[in-house]
């Protein structure tokens, strides 16, 4: 009997973590193909543009899923339990930097204080409206700035943010709504140049 070989990329999230629990390790390797990059750009936008500590994240991350597969509940939504994850580990992250900040008494890199003179000195193009913007995001506290990353850089929708942050989707929207209009009014400069 001829043996045909598995198309992993026609297959779910969910399908694939199936076939690695049971030892399938081509099936990880689409797993990683779909959200290497993915989680790289979450954990940099997240742990203050540090990509060589997003790529350690990511790395991190994935071990985990190597070293015990079988915790992820295959009748879950792998992309939501896969953030929610990485959202602990950025958590777990800033009480660790915090805890050194209260002991060294700095601040990490991506906090420190800019200039309120800085858009007059130089010109404003898209760079500096990016510049600007996660330098604002990074202003939010925590709740606010989390349901705006997930939703306009990674992309998930508000049902998996509710459950990502194990909070109501009426909360998302409500935190969603502030932040925007926050960002909005921070970044007003820009209104005429962006569009």
């Amino acid at each position: 009997m001829r043996l045909f070989k598995k198309n992993y990329k026609t297959y779910s999230d969910e399908e694939l973590m199936s076939f690695f629990i049971k030892g399938d390790r081509d099936a990880f390797k689409q797993i990683y193909e779909r959200y290497g990059t993915y989680l790289v750009n979450f954990f940099n936008s997240k742990l203050w543009q540090d990509r060589e500590k997003a790529e350690d994240f990511t790395q991190e991350l994935f071990g985990k899923i190597i070293d015990r597969p079988a915790m992820f509940d295959t009748t879950k939504k792998f992309k939501t339990w896969l953030f929610t994850i990485a959202s602990n580990m950025c958590k777990n992250e800033y009480k660790r930097v915090e805890i050194r900040k209260n002991h060294r008494n700095d601040l990490p890199v991506g906090f420190e204080a800019k200039d309120s003179n800085e858009l007059q000195d130089r010109s404003v193009d898209k760079n500096s409206f990016s510049d600007s913007l996660q330098f604002e995001l990074n202003g939010l506290n925590d709740k606010h700035k989390d349901v705006f990353v997930l939703r306009h850089f990674d992309g998930l929708s508000m049902k998996e943010i509710a459950e990502v942050l194990e909070i109501n989707e009426g909360t998302v929207k409500s935190r969603l709504h502030h932040a925007t209009k926050t960002l909005a009014s921070k970044l007003e400069v820009y209104r005429k140049i962006i569009a």
